[in-house]
């Protein structure tokens, strides 16, 4: 049997040829998986019943697939990525003075730009802007790890707040000829959504030998050092987040039953077993939750659920005896579920008591996440000699910009 990875290693670099192993080895362990899910499913329809070393089995697998598919989501994004090193773009000037801000600690150059009214930052106190071509990488790499953020639709203000007018009762339209009088329509009843982007931070560390390194890209590095603390921190705040303080996860909002909804509250679908999916025929209620979501919304759906609830689901067949779940095409693709993309997102509540552990949706339409211009780093050479804190701040919000976008499945009775 080949031997596969329990734990994903740390990745440095990506070539087309690990890629190509590592989606080999993950389309092996699938391929495991099934036959031994097939084994276990023949057991529980026969008259002794599921098998205990099946089952571990079955489970084992199964924890090694999604290790595999970490490995390979990671080695994709790395081969997509420029190296910290090598031979660096022509800078431009705020560039420059940054680097030596960075680097050096010299705020001259940065200083010499404020005056000239180039909005380089605050000073000392409140920082420094970074270039625009470091925000973009931040941006970028955000956009590749942050689950939500990679789905739903995202906006840059230049203000703290974004505010979204909505018609109530939706727009007032009419069919009218060319030439004949409009007649008069309803005015709209307007409302309001707003928006409010949060402070979000992190504060990586480098050593003196690295900012004196200059074969190293300080871009692509301070790029590289945030994208987990930011992804992590905005990722939890766009499921569960309860705003204060930070944005607004599609989960805070309030939740009724699909045939009592409501504009301001998400509609979800029971499974009518509490904590659990249906004994018979689990796959009718995700076939449900698909069809609560109306035509235009379905076009662009994603599922997004946390990784012990895929594994569960991964475990199930239609009437027809094919697997429901299936693996991603190729390198750097999504798996499927029902035919539409699954998007792993951990902060999602595992399977329990009336936990409304899968959403669907189209989150572009459905989830918004606004993104207030500028990334400010404070240099800090004091609080941890001998490194050097980068104190990295960007301001974000997030929140249900469409309601009937996004559907839940709750593991309830009702």
């Amino acid at each position: 049997m080949k031997q596969m990875t329990r734990t994903a290693p740390e990745v440095k670099s990506a070539g087309e040829g690990d890629v190509a192993e590592a989606f080999d080895d993950f389309m092996h362990a699938f391929d495991e998986f099934k036959q031994a899910n097939d084994e276990r499913l023949a057991q529980i329809e026969s008259r002794f019943g599921e098998d205990a070393v099946t089952a571990d089995k079955v489970e084992r697998i199964s924890r090694a697939l999604d290790d595999q598919k970490r490995l390979l989501d990671a080695l994709a994004r790395k081969q997509a990525r420029p190296p910290l090193g090598g031979e660096p773009a022509m800078p431009s000037e705020h560039k420059a003075a940054f680097e030596s801000y960075v680097r050096r600690g010299d705020e001259r150059r940065l200083q010499a730009l404020d005056a000239k009214a180039m909005s380089i930052g605050s000073g000392p106190d409140g920082g420094y802007l970074v270039p625009p071509e470091t925000e973009a990488a931040i941006g970028a790499r955000l956009r590749d790890i942050s689950p939500i953020r990679a789905i739903a639709d995202v906006r840059q203000v230049s203000g703290s707040v974004l505010k979204k007018p909505f018609a109530v009762g939706g727009p007032a339209v009419g069919w009218v000829g060319e030439t004949d009088a409009r007649p008069q329509t309803a005015s709209p009843s307007l409302d309001e959504l707003q928006f409010p982007t949060m402070e979000l931070y992190a504060m990586p560390a480098a050593t003196a030998q690295l900012l004196e390194d200059s074969i190293v890209d300080i871009d692509q590095w301070i790029a590289t050092e945030v994208e987990a603390a930011f992804a992590e921190q905005e990722g939890a705040a766009f499921v569960a987040g309860d705003g204060n303080n930070k944005p607004r996860g599609f989960l805070d909002f309030p939740a009724v039953a699909e045939s009592g909804w409501s504009w301001g509250s998400l509609g979800y679908v029971a499974t009518g077993a509490d904590g659990a999916l249906p004994a018979e025929d689990p796959s009718d209620v995700l076939i449900d939750t698909v069809y609560a979501l109306k035509a235009g919304y379905r076009q662009n759906a994603t599922w997004v659920m946390n990784r012990k609830t895929q594994a569960a689901i991964r475990k199930i067949k239609d009437a027809d005896g094919n697997y429901i779940w299936q693996p991603p095409a190729a390198a750097g693709q999504r798996a499927m579920l029902m035919g539409f993309p699954l998007v792993e997102a951990e902060d999602m509540p595992d399977i329990g008591p009336d936990a409304p552990a899968i959403a669907l949706g189209d989150f572009r339409r459905g989830y918004l996440v606004v993104d207030r211009a500028g990334v400010s780093v404070l240099r800090d050479p004091y609080s941890a000699k001998p490194y050097v804190l980068f104190y990295t701040t960007k301001r974000v919000g997030g929140g249900v910009q469409d309601f009937d976008a996004i559907k839940l499945l709750k593991f309830g009775v009702s």
